[in-house]
């Protein structure tokens, strides 16, 4: 039974390593251990402590450890230090997902460069290889490589995985070209409140896919001989929204007419990498987008996703709150102008340098030096507006950055039903956060931050900025149970401690 026990694990630890595109050699370097070792230990030939197994999950930034044996990952914060240099900005979270929902519409060999390894990249990978996918991670694991198979096997999807990202819904765009009926599992992520898919439905039915849902699942069947013969209007300017009728429209024989469309970075993005792949799309960065279709796709494409918007304003925040100088490269200008426009008249002290451009050929970047900064409450509210408006998205960062500045601030996150409600935990901070309403929060500074232990919020932004607001509280705080800041970061923590954090990561063994 023992040995049976290590052999699984074994399978475990391999599975874990090829999926990172490690050789032995590679994880036993990151052990301090030799490759006959890890041969050992992959072969179950081999007892091993759980702190070990800790130690390999860490290396390999792989939740069967976390989920099976170690207990999550928690973050032991020192406050109150300065940040300083320079951190570069990585590549979108949200346009690598749309990119990897993309890939389903070629039958040919897909490189995305410099992929963000998250959580949820990670999770759509699971449900891709499930599919039949052949993924593997090439030139040291900083790029992606993508093989369809000549069928999908819809019926194999890991649902686990599926469920535990929203990406998943933007599976039925490219899907519906391929395959008459399918089923994906009930779209997860971000606890947000009530997100309906209905504005996904009204899209795509245009397309001829009619859905079902029972017990969990979607179930989708493509009614032959429908097409959108007049435009598209999206009931919501949403990004996902936007990007399913991309997907869909990409396939379809004919022109497309898409209006009311979100013209913000992920989206473009997609529009740049379906232009890679042979279909002519006009408008990018307009509301009306027109895409002119082709049935197949078989061509080797290789393109770089362009860098994060939100997390260059989750760097920003953090030199803001920990009052430091700090230079953020890479920031995609044209998706920060509102946020750096209000944050001006709050008395931000800060240099831009030149623009210049992403590797996507497209997409402006600069590079933002932060430092301290006397800031006052801006004169009218903060509230999300859809690109060019201030992002939904970096909301959640101007209550950290409100709660340092003097007097009170407005924050209307009229989006969400339960976003605002998770700002309020910055009270357990020290912070001034007082609840109006569901959408709106009323944040009064400047605060002096205390250290605290809490469990993470379970919304992306919210978390990342309690954690912040404990980089800034003098003394050591804990925050508990950090797979949702994961699912949206990359190394979040080993960056900012490069800059002066001081951030342990540990777990309950």
């Amino acid at each position: 039974m023992a040995d049976d026990y290590l052999v699984r694990i074994g399978k475990l630890i391999r599975d874990a390593r090829q999926h990172r595109g490690w050789t032995q050699s590679q994880l036993a370097d990151a052990l301090g251990t030799s490759q006959s070792a890890v041969n050992r230990i992959e072969r179950g030939n081999q007892n091993i402590s759980l702190e070990m197994i800790a130690r390999i999950g860490e290396a390999l930034d792989s939740e069967i450890v976390s989920l099976g044996y170690a207990g999550p990952m928690h973050l032991r914060v020192v406050g109150g230090r300065r940040l300083s240099g320079a951190i570069d900005v990585k590549t979108s979270k949200n346009a690598c997902v749309a990119l990897l929902c993309a890939s389903l519409l070629n039958k040919g060999r897909t490189v995305l460069r410099r992929v963000a390894r998250i959580e949820e990249v990670y999770r759509l990978l699971e449900v891709l290889n499930s599919i039949g996918v052949r993924t593997r991670w090439i030139n040291d694991g900083v790029d992606l490589e993508l093989i369809p198979p000549a069928r999908l096997d819809m019926e194999a999807m890991d649902a686990d995985a599926a469920r535990r990202t929203r990406s998943i819904i933007m599976f039925l765009g490219p899907l519906l070209h391929r395959m008459e009926t399918f089923r994906l599992p009930y779209a997860g992520g971000c606890d947000l409140g009530t997100r309906t898919i209905e504005p996904h439905m009204i899209a795509l039915r245009r397309f001829g896919l009619d859905i079902t849902a029972t017990e969990g699942i979607y179930h989708a069947k493509v009614v032959p001989g429908i097409s959108p013969d007049r435009p598209i209007v999206l009931t919501e300017r949403g990004d996902t929204v936007t990007e399913n009728a991309l997907l869909a429209a990409a396939r379809y024989d004919g022109v497309t007419v898409i209006r009311n469309a979100s013209s913000n970075y992920m989206v473009q993005d997609l529009c740049f990498f379906l232009e890679a792949l042979g279909v002519r799309v006009d408008g990018v960065g307009t509301t009306t987008l027109t895409v002119h279709g082709v049935p197949s796709i078989d061509v080797d494409v290789d393109y770089s996703p362009s860098e994060d918007p939100v997390e260059a304003m989750s760097l920003l925040a953090a030199a803001v709150v920990t009052e430091s100088e700090l230079t953020i490269r890479r920031v995609p200008i044209e998706f920060m102008e509102i946020e750096l426009a209000v944050l001006e008249e709050m008395g931000l002290d800060h240099d831009r340098s030149a623009e210049y451009t992403a590797d996507n050929g497209r997409t402006r970047l600069v590079d933002l030096t932060v430092r301290p900064s006397k800031l006052e409450a801006p004169i009218d509210k903060i509230h999300p507006m859809p690109f060019p408006g201030l992002n939904i998205d970096n909301v959640p960062f101007f209550a950290a950055i409100a709660a340092v500045a003097q007097g009170q601030t407005l924050i209307h996150d009229w989006v969400y039903d339960n976003r605002a409600i998770y700002l309020t935990d910055l009270n357990r901070l020290g912070g001034r956060l007082q609840l109006l309403d569901p959408h709106r929060v009323l944040v009064e500074g400047p605060t002096r931050w205390r250290a605290a232990e809490m469990m993470c919020p379970p919304a992306l932004r919210p978390a990342v900025v309690v954690l912040l607001a404990m980089m800034a509280a003098e003394g050591t705080s804990v925050l508990r149970n950090v797979y949702v800041i994961n699912r949206g970061y990359e190394e979040l923590a080993e960056r900012l401690n490069s800059v002066g954090a001081q951030i342990e990561i540990f777990r309950d063994i």
